[in-house]
This record gives C-alpha cells, structure tokens and sequence, in this order.
C-alpha cells in the first residue's frame, strides 16, 4: 500500500524500475497503475508527482523495443502532457463529490416494496370467488321470476309459513344480503393485509356503502366490466382448483420417490430395475414439479393481496348494487319484485346515456339505512312461534321423511321401526296423538276408509314433504365439512321448515301419524287374515289328500 510519507521521487522510482518497458502494453499497465494510486484514498494528492512522473515518462518512451512512426508518438506525447491537467480536474472533482456528501446526510431512496402474494390462502380466496360466482349468477332474471312465480308460491308455504308476499320477498332479501355479508366479512380480514388503505378498510366502505348508498371510490362496476371481472374470477377457480390436485399429485410423488430411494436390494438384477423405477419416478416428479410451478404463476397463487381483494371488493359492492335494484329496496324490504326483470333494463346500467345505472338510479338519493346488515338479521330471527325458534326444525324435517317411507310401504314396517318413530316424538305430539286415538277401535278392516286415509296422507305429504327435504338440503350445504363447497342448489330458508308455524306443522304431523296408524293396522290385518285363510286352504287340501 502506497502511504503519504512516500516522497514523489520514490513514488516514481516504484513505478518506472531501471529496465525500460519491454512493449507498448506494459507501459500502458504502468500507467494505469499510476492512475489506480493517484485515486486511491490512502494517497495525499501533491502537484509535484505528475511533473516529476511526466519527465520519467518522457525518458522511458525512448526505451522501447518497437517504436512506432513519429505521429503516434507525438500523439502519445501529447496524451501524456494533457495527463496532468485532467487528472488535477478529476480530482478536484472528486474532492469535491465528497466534501459534498459530507457536508449534507444523503437521503435514502424509498424502497421499492414488494407485494407480498396471497400464497396457500389462493385456495381460501378461490372458495370466497365460487361463492360470490353462485350468488351472482342466482341474481339472474330465471331465479328472481322463479322466486317469485315458484318458491314464495309453494303450497307448504302458504300453509305454514306465511301467505303473505312482502314477508316471503323480505327473508329471501334478507337471506341473500346476508349470504353477501358473510362474504364480506371474510374479505375484510383478508384486506388487511393489502398495502392499499382503501382495501385495508373495506370493512368500512362497505358498510357505508349498504347503509347509505354512496361509492366514493367508485367500486360498482358496468355491466360490461363486471361480466369481465365474473370471467376472470371463473378463470381463477378453474385454475386454483387444478393447482390443488396438481399439488396433491406432486405430494404423492415426492413420497414415492422416497419410499423407493430409501429401499434396499441386494440382487442386482432387482436393484438396476430399482434404479430404473427412481429414475423414472424423478423424471415425473421433476415434470409435475414444473406443471405446479407453472399453474402457481396462472393461479391465485402469484397474486397480491391488492390485486384479489380489489377484484372480490368491486364485485361484492356491485352484487349488493343488484340485490337492492332487483328487489326494489326503498324504506326497508321490498314489498313485490320489479315486474320487468330485464338485466338491460333494470339491473344493469345501459349504454344508452339515457336511461339510469347504478348510481343514477335509486342509488342517487337513498334513504338513510340505520345499520342495513342488522335490521337483516333481524329478519332472519325467526318468531318465537317458529320451529326455528324452537331448534326443531331439522328434527321435524327427519321426522317427516322417515314417516313419508312408512306411508309408501305400510306393509314393510314392523313393530320396531314403530316403536323407534314414536320415540322420536315430542311430548307435544304425543300429547295430541292420545287425544285423537282415544275411542278409536283396534279394529282396522275397512278397505274404504284405508283408501281415504291413503289418499289424504299422500296430499299431506305433498305440500309437507318438500319443505321437510328442503330443510335437509339447506342444513347439509351449509355444515361444517361443507363450508367451503359451492351450494349444489337454491334452496333458500323461506321454502324450508326454519319458519313454519310450530302448532300447524305439529297438527300435519299428528294427522300423518293418526292415518299411518290406521293404515298400518290395517295392512297387518289384511296380511294376518291372507295369511290365516292360506293356512285353512292348505289344511283342508291335506285333509282331503289324507281322506283320499
């Protein structure tokens, strides 16, 4: 290392040596190690080295083996006399870079942060998608007219539920937005781990956005972007879900790959077939391993938090746009669905600039909503007259469809499996089942009255009986083990037993088993006096076989 005591004479002497350069490039590397020690920190600059290091120079060029023609070496010399001049500038102004970069602290450049993707919760994120997917598309005008025309129209529910339209339209209003609220509130703890502040408090737009109406943001899309934002979001599942059976292939294989490698033979016939099989197993591996790495870049995988949580926040603000639109929204729920259910004409905005879209239609002025999603909920607590409210709505469902069996096989049932029913009763309907089996004979030998009987369970059953295995659809869909699997149907709480009236559906009940009961006796009767008579006929034929 050169230090500052060094006089410029030995500074020299350490860089042109007694023996002449031997070629062009040598003196070339000299120079540019003169450069390399003049820049260097640990060398004090001293004006004195370049003249003393351009005399030296000038006598060195002389000494060279191969000299050229005498207008590169005047260049050359000239060159080397500009030398001194540019190196005091350069110098200069590096000294002055530094005294600089001393004198103010430098500011550190705002890193460029990297968003951070979603990961293994694509798969989380995917089943929020298929959920808002199958909520959409149960948006469209074939289920509104069927709501309207089918559902609040069933016979079981006019019976024991309400006759009443507006109550019917409000818990399938009801049951929708909170379909939709469950769904975002699954977001909103994915939001905040958006860097986007807007994201990060979609919680609270939403909620100001259901009980005001207004999109500060702008997040209720057209009909043309939304259709776009559907197809991506249906493009995303697809693949998420492929990634998902293509990781579980991976898996397998990685632990056929150890199982096989870990495996020992002492054949050697039997070890090259080993040695076969892993490499074969390794080829796979390292191709499913790609095929993963590639769906993972396609998929949910690769994305940022922003990025979904943008996507999932502007289609759950415009369903919700849709739910109010379509069901006519005003002061509270809708009284009776729009009559024209056209997606062009009154869900959707139009090209046409003039007729309405979203936020020019009954978005623009909307009443105040105190707490939207609470007065919902409200609607869904069933009365306390309600099998809701008494917790036995899916005990009464089972009820019903084990005695809808017994009802079409009478004869089929024996004396346990009617024991078994009877002790799935409440003490309401047995209360009631004594009180009208009391003066009723043991009797049962009546072809006509067992036809009537029949004939009235069978009608029974057909307004009872749907909403007993809607009841059983609607409580399987949204169990536990089926949380995150898209509903297979459209059942809403309205066509099941959730609100039917506790007393009426209990006085369906006694009846069903009041005309089981007869029509069950009834066919053990007819089968123990078939049988009876088979057993004369056959001891009469020995009879008169033995007499002959």
């Amino acid at each position: 290392m050169v230090t500052t005591s060094h006089e410029p004479q030995e500074l020299a002497f350490i860089f042109f040596s007694a023996a002449p350069f031997s070629n062009y490039f040598s003196f070339i590397s000299t120079i540019r190690l003169c450069l390399f020690v003049f820049l260097s920190n640990s060398f004090s600059f001293n004006p004195s080295i370049l003249s003393y290091l351009n005399q030296q120079f000038l006598k060195q060029i002389y000494f060279l083996k191969k000299p050229r023609s005498c207008l590169v070496l005047k260049l050359r010399i000239i060159s080397v006399m500009a030398l001194e001049t540019w190196l005091i500038k350069v110098k200069k102004s590096i000294a002055h870079s530094l005294d600089s970069v001393r004198a103010s602290a430098p500011r550190a450049k705002p890193a460029l942060i990297k968003k951070s993707s979603v990961g293994v919760l694509a798969f989380e994120i995917s089943g929020l998608m298929s959920k808002l997917l199958h909520l959409w598309q149960f948006l469209s005008d074939k289920n509104m007219i069927r709501i309207r025309n089918e559902s609040i129209c069933l016979e079981g529910v006019r019976k024991i539920v309400s006759n009443d339209d507006a109550f019917l339209l409000g818990l399938a209003c009801a049951e929708i937005v909170e379909n939709l609220r469950l769904l975002a509130k699954s977001l909103s703890r994915i939001s905040k781990r958006c860097e986007d502040s807007h994201l990060r408090n979609f919680d609270r737009y939403f909620n100001e956005f259901a009980n005001t109406g207004r999109d500060p943001y702008n997040w209720v899309l057209s009909l043309k972007d939304m259709d776009s934002k559907i197809k991506k979001m249906d493009q995303y599942v697809t693949t998420t879900a492929l990634l998902h059976r293509q990781m579980d292939e991976l898996s397998v294989l990685e632990n056929s790959l150890k199982k096989a490698s870990n495996s020992h033979f002492k054949d050697s016939d039997i070890s090259s077939i080993k040695e076969q099989k892993i490499i074969d197993l390794r080829q796979k591996f390292l191709w499913q391993k790609q095929e993963v790495k590639y769906l993972k870049e396609r998929s949910l995988w690769c994305r940022s938090f922003d990025t979904v949580t943008s996507l999932l926040a502007r289609s759950i603000f415009t369903t919700l746009a849709k739910i109010k639109l379509v069901f006519g929204i005003n002061h509270g729920y809708p009284n009776s669905l729009p009559r024209s259910l056209s997606a062009s004409a009154t869900v959707y905005p139009s090209e046409n600039h003039n007729t309405c879209n979203f936020v020019s239609g009954p978005l623009v002025k909307p009443p105040v909503f105190n707490e939207f999603f609470e007065s919902n909920t409200k609607m869904l607590k069933p009365p306390s007259s309600t099998l809701g409210a008494a917790a036995l709505a899916l005990h009464y469902a089972n009820l019903i469809i084990v005695m809808e069996k017994m009802i079409r096989s009478p004869q089929l049932v024996g004396v346990d499996a009617r024991d078994d029913l009877y002790s799935m009763l409440p003490n309401s309907i047995r209360s009631s089942l004594r009180s009208r089996l009391k003066g009723v004979g043991f009797s049962a030998s009546d072809p006509v009255l067992a036809g009537e009987w029949k004939d009235a369970l069978q009608k029974i059953l057909g307004w009872l009986s749907p909403l007993a295995h809607n009841m059983i659809k609607w409580q399987s869909e949204r169990s536990f083990e089926q949380q995150n699997i898209i509903p297979k149907t459209n059942v809403l709480l309205l066509q099941t037993m959730y609100f039917a009236n506790q007393d009426k559906t209990e006085a369906a009940i006694t009846e069903l088993l009041v005309g089981l009961n007869y029509i069950w006796r009834f066919e053990r009767e007819m089968n123990a006096k078939a049988l009876f008579e088979c057993t004369n006929f056959n001891n009469f034929l020995t009879l008169k076989r033995s007499s002959n």
